[in-house]
């Protein structure tokens, strides 16, 4: 099938080249209707199609699924979807990495495929002149079109989720509704977001009255960055909000701030060590008096910031850590420190490691009284804490036939017996 593929893709640049007279057909409409086929980083490399958020736009709906080989691996296979003028035409791929092999080394095998499907769709209209097998990305102008969009960028989501769960002595409710509003250009990334959750419990004990709780969060944030270069860009953020867990009442602040990446930004899929400061305001009212005697405070503070993440042949490697004090009295600080490693010892054996701890000295909304012992086990309330520490540790190792193209979806594609799904072998169908 690859083959045939190959020798379309071949014979489409080849009348292309031959037709170089004729109007260049206009760029390929794309849907990656996908999960597993690293959507980020296909429209960072693939410059030469225009991806869109809906199906009733494309040209072509790229559909995946991925399954575990007889061997320990990964396949994952790309199913090309015609729509509109190539209604009817389709194509399937296959991206088979081995066992142990890193995320870097994934996805450059799905963007080979992908990349050679969508060539066999160009090729029906006829390449543009010039075009290659080897297919780089334009200057970054060509490769950035300016299209027509009603939207001007903007997008927009809306959620809701309801819970109810009961017996016959308790109740637990629960509702939440989020919004959220985003544009992302080159130069400009701006985010609105809104959430409201709510939660009740009511418990039929052996008393004359049942017991009820609750607990409400209320949330809006906003945030604004421009871009000042490859390195550079200005950001300014907000937020505004209410917990009866942290004890707020009403929370409103700002805080602009500034940030370098060592790497340039177009290099985001690859690396990243981005380095930022901000400093701003918080006014907060309190629901009850807090430790400090405090029912509504203002308060300056700042935070510094820095990130590393690396996807490398090697593996991945993310890294953060976050320092943030209250200028009015500099012991009111926190610092958090978390991390994910997962890299390629030798051939076959991998790790994967996770964990995060944090310092924290800044609990200004922390309530004078003492939690009764049903606000501890049904937290609802926040606890004094010095410290938070979690961590995580995996070790996998595969050996045997160094043989890997083959997928058995016999019984679910693996050992988990009739009707099971065999453990990872059920694949991700989307």
């Amino acid at each position: 099938m690859v083959k045939r593929l190959m020798a379309f893709v071949v014979g489409g640049v080849l009348v292309a080249t031959a037709a170089a007279a004729q109007e260049t057909p206009p760029r390929l409409r794309v849907y990656p209707d996908c999960d597993n086929c690293f959507q980020d980083y296909l429209r960072n490399e693939i410059r030469w199609v225009d991806f869109v958020r809906q199906p009733q736009d494309a040209d072509v709906q790229i559909l995946s699924t991925d399954r575990e080989t007889g061997g320990g691996g990964i396949e994952v296979t790309l199913r090309f979807v015609g729509l509109g003028r190539f209604a009817g035409t389709e194509y399937e791929l296959r991206a088979v990495t081995p066992p142990g092999e890193t995320e870097d080394v994934r996805r450059r095998g799905v963007l080979r495929a992908v990349s050679v499907g969508l060539l066999a769709f160009m090729a029906r209209d006829g390449l543009p002149p010039g075009i290659s097998l080897e297919v780089e990305s334009d200057d970054e102008e060509a490769s950035r079109q300016a299209t027509r969009d009603p939207w001007n960028f903007w997008v927009f989501s809306l959620g809701a989720d309801f819970e109810h769960e009961a017996e016959e002595t308790s109740r637990d409710t629960s509702w939440e509704f989020e919004a959220t509003a985003d544009r992302v250009t080159d130069n400009w990334k701006i985010s609105f977001g809104a959430s409201i959750q709510e939660q009740r419990e009511r418990f039929d004990l052996d008393e004359n009255e049942p017991r009820e709780f609750t607990r409400q969060e209320r949330r809006f944030d906003w945030f604004l960055a421009k871009s000042l270069g490859p390195h550079w860009s200005f950001g300014i953020e907000g937020d505004t909000q209410s917990s009866t867990f942290e004890n707020i009442s009403f929370l409103v602040g700002a805080a602009p701030a500034i940030e370098f990446n060592v790497f340039p930004y177009e290099q985001y899929a690859t690396r990243q060590l981005r380095i930022g400061y901000g400093i701003g305001v918080e006014h907060s009212r309190y629901y009850e008096e807090t430790l400090y005697g405090l029912f509504r405070e203002t308060r300056p503070l700042h935070q510094f910031a820095v990130t590393l993440d690396q996807r490398q042949p090697w593996g991945t490697l993310q890294v953060g850590v976050e320092w943030s004090q209250y200028l009015h009295d500099l012991s009111k600080n926190r610092l958090e420190v978390d991390g994910e490693l997962s890299f390629r010892i030798t051939r076959g054996l991998s790790v994967e490691i996770e964990g995060s701890a944090s310092r924290v000295h800044d609990q200004l909304s922390l309530p004078r009284r003492g939690a009764d012992p049903e606000e501890i086990l049904l937290r609802l309330r926040e606890l004094q804490s010095g410290y938070e520490v979690s961590l995580s540790v995996g070790l996998s190792y595969s050996f045997g036939s160094i043989f890997n193209n083959i997928v058995n979806p016999r019984f679910g594609g693996g050992g988990g017996g009739v009707g099971g799904n065999g453990g990872n072998g059920g694949g991700n169908n989307n």
